[in-house]
């Protein structure tokens, strides 16, 4: 039986890990950072599902990722034994009205990225006002996109390290490694380091990986209450506010062009809490629980990649952007397929059936 290395235990890593433990593999992996994932990407994000708002901006591959993926969460949830929040109530996107034509071309947007016109569904005032109460006489009009919905992903990081230790699966937190230290050790080696990787990822005539900057606030509000992720329309700070349980409020625009990983500005500070306040008015009386950053790993064509090398007993796995939980299931079960094949010594396939993506030969 192969003996395989998971490099990086973001959620990627995790995720590798638990379906490869799930098929009786033998596996170990080795992160960095701690078990809560305070050093992945993943701990940052929002967690939305959203591949109707995302088409505005993403690939056509991103969204057809972040489709499947939805049913695969809920899957994947299923068969852990800690608690996610797993929320199916779509979301909602609103403007104030000076912002107005924001919304025909958001929605000209959605169109042209092959959204389907019953997944966007106007909401007069009335009609935000029944489904968001809170939000009642603050905005005259919406879009409803019901095929959108979020999860915790610190409950899931959490629960899948839980799921690793009750299968026994051999989990080194704190500490570093490189390829070259695991690969003398381990039939295989699969890389998911993400940003953390843009040393060994960025060789000649391949994809070249950076890293993009996120900023993102989580507050705890007792006095808001929202159904669903809200985003706000906007021509200079567009945002959105992803509700978690017990009042916790995780809200983001959108990303900047910088690997810089130093704390967030003020001015950026500034910015986000003032649209949030914007938003409604209760926010200015929540507290501040964390201004954080992170970097998103992503590739030149803003797609995942998904890389082999039969010489070096390597699999590499990066790029999710920041699309990180919308599509993480569909990438990550494309990639244990590859796994499986690979160390049954099978022929690889140009793509991954299920999933659609390439599977790419690395030339060193």
């Amino acid at each position: 039986m192969s003996k395989i290395a998971v490099l990086g235990g973001g959620l990627s890593g995790r995720l590798i890990a638990f379906q490869l433990a799930e098929q009786g593999v033998a596996v170990e992996l080795f992160e960095k950072g701690e078990r809560n994932g305070a050093q992945a990407a993943a701990y940052v994000a929002a967690a939305m599902l959203a591949p109707s708002s995302e088409a505005v901006e993403a690939t056509p591959e991103v969204i057809r990722l972040g489709r499947q993926s939805f049913a695969l969460w809920r899957d994947i949830l299923g068969r852990l034994n800690t608690p996610v929040m797993m929320q199916e109530k779509g979301s909602l996107i609103v403007w104030h009205t000076q912002d107005k034509p924001l919304s025909a071309e958001f929605a000209r947007h959605l169109k042209r990225g092959g959204v389907p016109e019953h997944e966007t569904i106007r909401w007069n005032a009335d009609e935000i006002a029944a489904n968001e109460p809170q939000l009642a006489g603050r905005f005259s009009d919406g879009l409803y996109l019901p095929a959108e919905g979020q999860l915790d992903g610190r409950q899931v990081l959490n629960a899948l390290a839980d799921a690793l230790a009750s299968m026994n699966v051999p989990c080194h937190w704190l500490c570093e490694r490189e390829v070259e230290d695991l690969a003398a050790q381990y039939d295989w080696v699969i890389d998911c380091r993400g940003y953390g990787a843009k040393a060994a990822w960025n060789r000649p005539s391949e994809s070249q990986l950076r890293g993009i900057r996120g900023e993102v606030a989580r507050v705890y509000a007792p006095e808001v209450e929202l159904s669903r992720p809200v985003r706000l329309l906007h021509p200079r700070y567009p945002l959105y506010i992803a509700p978690k349980e017990n009042h916790i409020f995780v809200i983001g625009a959108t990303q900047i062009e910088s690997e810089s990983q130093a704390p967030a500005s003020v001015r950026s500070g500034l910015e986000l809490l003032s649209a949030l306040y914007a938003v409604h008015p209760a926010f200015g009386e929540a507290n501040l629980l964390e201004l954080a950053t992170g970097l998103r790993p992503t590739l030149n064509h803003h797609n995942p990649e998904i890389r082999f090398n039969r010489e070096r007993r390597l699999i590499e796995v990066n790029g999710l952007f920041r699309h990180g939980f919308m599509i993480s299931p569909a990438v990550t079960g494309a990639a244990v397929r590859l796994a499986v094949a690979l160390f049954a010594g099978s022929d690889i396939p140009e793509s991954d059936e299920t999933s659609g993506l390439p599977y790419i030969r690395a030339t060193n």
